[in-house]
């Protein structure tokens, strides 16, 4: 069984900073591309970062320069670093981890965290 676990979300002020972790544990072989997708009151569900095991990195428009996404292989967590927060960021941030369990061969799935509130007030 592998879990993911999130934290680090809370109530920020616009122009702020908050620091969002989420730690991938279980029984776990290898994990490939780490993520984090939020979604906004009447929103849909979208990619906000992601990160591969080689640490390539990809962002939605929207939060370039802002947001800063980062993992530590060692501990199977990743990271994500949001300065300068706009109300428009408030939403409940997901976890993603696209990994392999032992003896699953090449088979690979997607793991999902419970989830956290950010909220940015104006």
């Amino acid at each position: 069984q592998v879990q993911l676990v999130e934290s680090g979300g809370g109530l920020v002020q616009a122009g702020g900073s908050l620091r969002l972790s989420c730690a991938a544990s279980g029984s776990i072989f290898s994990i490939y591309a780490m993520g984090w997708y939020r979604q906004g009151p009447g929103k849909q569900r979208e990619l906000v970062a992601a990160i591969t095991s080689g640490g390539s990195t990809n962002y939605v428009d929207s939060v370039k320069g802002r947001f800063t996404i980062s993992r530590d292989n060692a501990k199977n967590t990743v990271y994500l670093q949001m300065n300068n927060l706009k109300p428009d960021d408030t939403a409940v941030y997901y976890c993603n981890a696209d990994l392999s369990a032992p003896g699953w061969g090449p088979r690979r799935n997607d793991y999902w965290g419970q989830g956290t509130q950010v909220t940015v007030s104006s």
